[in-house]
């Protein structure tokens, strides 16, 4: 079962699979991601977060098709893409994007602006011309200049070059867009600028977002909604308010704990909860709830039964994927 949203959604995932082979002959498949889904409505920011090594980044990949899912379906705008070949897939990749987390290594050096934001323009059928001056508009757009749009990545700053991955992200005009952690890379005072402006672009573009991040603080500022990912599976999802202000699963539960506080004395007296060791592999997550390990309220039927995800009162709109949820 998934959340239900209030338009119908723009992307659908259903047990959606991600498997890579071992890293030593004979060895078992690593599921990054493990049967997830959800749903996104049109222009909404759904927040995708946890540790790293969850399956986040692996997720956006899936589903801009930058990668082949193993199982599961991606439905996006009422198209099947999740097992669509490279070439029936084209028309409809203008229409999903990504920006990436470092952004100077994902834009190529060795090539000016104008032809990092054109390429994707030329790739659907533009022509030069047309895509040189959609690269300027989009230079300005994002609040860059647009005559310098013959210079070279490596004479912007790290927040100018991140404008510089969020304009090559729109230059075909897309409604849903995967920000995989678009700002961690960045400074405190260029996390704000560069928030404020997907903001912005959302308000008047009318984009969808996935935004993946580890910070939870910038994903309460974003996001509508979001889903706690671990060990490749979403393990609570639901509204914003609901989920920060009443945490249902232990893993969310801790997460929050670690948020900063703005108030010194707020952050003095409150619980800090410290989970058990580290993370498993994902190589061999353990059986039941793959949480059950770390958490301070485990039982016998979370190493033996693993939780469905399910929403925990009638008429909420989250669900959870535990055996014993706070407030149940």
């Amino acid at each position: 079962m998934t959340t239900v949203t209030t338009a119908e959604p723009l992307l659908s995932v259903r047990d959606l699979t991600m498997s890579f082979p071992g890293t030593r002959a004979r060895s078992a498949p690593v599921r990054a991601v493990d049967g997830i889904s959800f749903d996104i409505a049109p222009a909404e920011t759904l927040g995708l977060v946890g540790e790293s090594g969850c399956g986040k980044s692996t997720t956006g990949r899936l589903i801009v098709r930058l990668l082949e899912p193993t199982s599961g379906s991606l439905t996006y705008d009422g198209h099947d893409i999740g097992h669509l070949s490279q070439r029936a897939l084209k028309p409809l990749r203008k229409h999903l994007q990504m920006v990436f987390q470092d952004p100077h290594s994902s834009l190529n050096p060795r090539q000016t602006v104008a032809r990092i934001i054109s390429d994707p323009l030329m790739a659907q059928g533009s022509s030069a011309a047309q895509a040189r001056k959609r690269a300027g508009e989009l230079m300005e757009l994002v609040g860059l200049i647009p005559e310098h749009v013959d210079r070279y990545p490596h004479e912007f700053s790290g927040g100018q070059a991140q404008r510089i991955g969020i304009a090559r992200a729109l230059a075909t005009n897309p409604r849903l867009v995967v920000a995989d952690e678009p700002v961690s890379a960045l400074d405190v005072s260029v996390q704000a600028q560069i928030v404020n402006l997907m903001a912005r672009l959302q308000r008047e573009l009318g984009l969808t977002y996935l935004f993946i991040a580890h910070d939870l603080s910038v994903v309460k500022r974003v996001c509508d909604r979001v889903a706690v990912m671990y060990l490749g599976r979403i393990v609570e999802i639901g509204d914003k308010e609901r989920v920060y202000a009443a945490p249902a699963h232990p893993y969310t539960r801790a997460l929050l704990s670690a948020v900063p506080l703005p108030d010194p004395a707020a952050e003095r007296t409150r619980e800090r909860i410290t989970l058990l060791g580290d993370p498993p592999s994902p190589a061999a997550p353990p059986p039941g709830c793959t949480f059950h390990p770390r958490c301070p309220k485990a039982q016998d039927i979370c190493r033996s039964e693993a939780p469905l995800l399910r929403i925990t009162a009638p008429g909420e709109a989250r669900e959870v994927a535990c055996h014993f949820p706070e407030g149940a």
